[in-house]
C-alpha cells in the first residue's frame, strides 16, 4: 500500500509523447525498464566511480554504484511507504550523463564546453533519456514519465539560477517545475546516493591501500562500529572486521535517514506528492547531528583518497585526454563516426557542434576514450 504523499502511477502526468499503457506494467516500472535497457546504462559497467576501470577489476564502476544506490534507495522506499519503482528508476539513472573517468572527466569536459552553455552531468542525463537514446520509432529518447523526468532533473533539489544548456532545452517544451523540491521517491534516490558512495568509497579505499581499518576506526560513528565488531569477534581476520564495521556503519546512514523521513513526514502530514513538493524543504535527510559526522568522514576521503597522489597523478592524464580529445572534434567533425555527422550537418552553428562533440565525448566509457586518445594522437594507449 503506497502512503498518501507517494507518486501513484495510476495519477501519474503522463509522457511528452503519448502512448498506450502496458496491461501488466505500471507507468513507473516502464521507466524503470527502458533504463535498464537503454544504451547510455550499459556503458556505465565500463566509467569510473573514483578508480579508473583498468586500475582494477574489484573496485566500483558508475553502473555497480547505480546498482548499490537503487537496491538502498528501494529499501527506504518500502519502509516510507512511496513507490518503489519510481525510486528505482531516479536511483538507476542519476549517473547517466556522467563522462569517462568519473568526476575529473566532467571537469574537464565543463571547461572546454565552458564557452558553450557549460556541461553538467545530472543535465547531460536528461539529454540522454530525452534525445541522446535513440531506438523507439515513435520519439527521441524514452519517453519516460514527468515524474522520473523531474526525479532526474532536480532529485539533489531545486534547480535555481542559469539552467545548464542540456536542461534549460528540455525544460521549454516539458516544464519540470525545477524551483520546487522533487518527489519524496526523488528525495530518497539522492539520499541513497550519498550512503552508497559514503559506504563504498571507505571499502574500495582500503582495497587500494591508501588508509587503513586504523585510521578509520578513529573517525566518527566508524569508531564505535570498529568497537562493536571487535566487541563481538574478537580476533576477527582484517577482510572479515572491515566489513563488519563498514556495514554497520551503512546501516546507521539508512536507520538515520529512515527514522528522520518518518518524523518529518509524520509532522508536516503532506496529503499528496503535490504537497510534498511544495513544502519548500526536504522530507528526505539525515539527522544535523549524523550530518556533521558524515562531512568529517568525506572530508578524510577528499584528503586521503579523492586527492591522494596515485589518483592525482591518474587524474591528471585522464585530464589530458579529455582535453586533447574535444579540440580535435569540434576542429574535424570528420572524425566523428557516421550517425554523428549526420547532427553536425544539421547543427547550426559552432555551439550546437560542441554541443554534439560534448554529448559524443561525454558517451565514451573510460576504455574507448584512451583507445580514440591513442589513435587520433599517435599515443601509447592504456589500459591494453
Amino acid at each position: 500500500m503506497l502512503a498518501p504523499y507517494a507518486c501513484d502511477p495510476a495519477k501519474t502526468r503522463g509522457r511528452l509523447f503519448p502512448e498506450e499503457e502496458s496491461a501488466f506494467r505500471s507507468a513507473f516500472q516502464r521507466d524503470r525498464d527502458r533504463i535498464i535497457h537503454s544504451s547510455a546504462f550499459r556503458r556505465l559497467m565500463h566509467k569510473t566511480q573514483v578508480f579508473v576501470v583498468h586500475e582494477g577489476d574489484s573496485f566500483r564502476t558508475r553502473l555497480t554504484h547505480s546498482i548499490e544506490v537503487a537496491q538502498v534507495a528501494r529499501t527506504i522506499a518500502g519502509v516510507l511507504g512511496l513507490n518503489g519503482e519510481l525510486t528505482e528508476a531516479v536511483a538507476l539513472a542519476h549517473d547517466l550523463g556522467h563522462t569517462p573517468f568519473g568526476h575529473t572527466g566532467e571537469d574537464a569536459l565543463a571547461a572546454a564546453m565552458a564557452p558553450h552553455g557549460g556541461f553538467d552531468h545530472n543535465a547531460q542525463a536528461i539529454r540522454i533519456v530525452t534525445r541522446l537514446e535513440r531506438h523507439y520509432a515513435e520519439f527521441d529518447g524514452l519517453n519516460l514519465t514527468w515524474e522520473a523526468l523531474e526525479g532526474i532533473a532536480k532529485h539533489n533539489g531545486p534547480v535555481t539560477g542559469p539552467l545548464p544548456y542540456a536542461l534549460a532545452d528540455y525544460n521549454g517544451c516539458h516544464d519540470l517545475e525545477l524551483a520546487t523540491h522533487a518527489s519524496a521517491e526523488a528525495q530518497v534516490a539522492a539520499l541513497a546516493d550519498d550512503i552508497a558512495y559514503n559506504n563504498h568509497d571507505l571499502h574500495d579505499g582500503l582495497r587500494a591501500g591508501l588508509f587503513t581499518e586504523e585510521e578509520l576506526a578513529g573517525l566518527p560513528i566508524l569508531d564505535a562500529c570498529f568497537a562493536e565488531v571487535d566487541r563481538a569477534y574478537p580476533g576477527l581476520d582484517w577482510n572479515r572486521r572491515r566489513h563488519e564495521a563498514t556495514r554497520r556503519f551503512f546501516g546507521v546512514m539508512v536507520e538515520n535517514v529512515i527514522a528522520t523521513a518518518r518524523t518529518t513526514l509524520a509532522e508536516a502530514a503532506p496529503a499528496s506528492a503535490e504537497e510534498v513538493r511544495a513544502l519548500g524543504r526536504p522530507v528526505v535527510r539525515f539527522t544535523d547531528a549524523l550530518w556533521s559526522d558524515l562531512k568529517q568522514i568525506r572530508a578524510f576521503l577528499f584528503r586521503r583518497m579523492y586527492r591522494a597522489p596515485s589518483v592525482m597523478a591518474v587524474r591528471a592524464e585522464v585530464t589530458r585526454v579529455v582535453e586533447a580529445l574535444f579540440p580535435l572534434y569540434l576542429n574535424d567533425p570528420s572524425l566523428l563516426p557516421g550517425k554523428w555527422r549526420e547532427d553536425v550537418a544539421a547543427a547550426a552553428d559552432r555551439t550546437e557542434l560542441a554541443r554534439i562533440v560534448a554529448d559524443y565525448i561525454a558517451g565514451m566509457t573510460d576504455r574507448f576514450a584512451m583507445q580514440e586518445h591513442a589513435r587520433l594522437t599517435g599515443g601509447a594507449g592504456q589500459g591494453g
